[in-house]
């Protein structure tokens, strides 16, 4: 009896090796995405009103209801999700440690809205404009150009 359970269990676990090993792989890789917009259209269509969004509410009086709660919820996953879209582009290591910068403050911001966090949302403004700052002063110098 404790044998065929044995072999009951070795035989499910083969079976379950095997449908595993005939799924199709559902992992796609980023040099077969096609990006649709451009970086300018990424910059002015979603980045820049997101972050913008956020800090609007922040500044005026904090999010005080449920309707600027979500409007910051789905400005903070935008601008987490955007810097995937920027790593899609370019992939040099200098890009891509600046578009984590929004990431990371994206995902903060996220989860701050989630809590219902006033405090650490007003925190993460210095961090959001520092993100955007930083990339632009690298990739956009006309925008920051250099201190004479």
């Amino acid at each position: 009896m404790k044998a065929e359970r044995t072999m009951l269990k070795i035989g499910c676990v083969l079976v379950g090796l095997f449908l595993l090993s005939q799924a199709p792989a559902t992992q796609v890789s980023s040099d077969s995405l096609q990006p649709v917009a451009t970086m300018k259209q990424l910059m002015l269509d979603i980045i820049y009103p997101a972050s913008n969004s956020i800090l609007l509410v922040v500044n005026r009086r904090g999010p005080s209801d449920d309707k600027d709660w979500a409007e910051v919820r789905r400005s903070a996953m935008t601008l987490a999700e955007s810097a995937n879209l920027l790593i899609m582009r370019n992939r040099t290591p200098a890009w891509i440690a600046d578009a984590r910068m929004l990431t990371d403050v994206g995902t903060a911001a996220y989860k701050a809205a989630e809590g219902r966090n006033v405090a650490a949302l007003a925190a993460l403004t210095g961090q959001l404009d520092g993100s955007c700052t930083t990339c632009h002063k690298q990739f956009r110098p006309a925008v920051f150009p250099p201190r004479r």
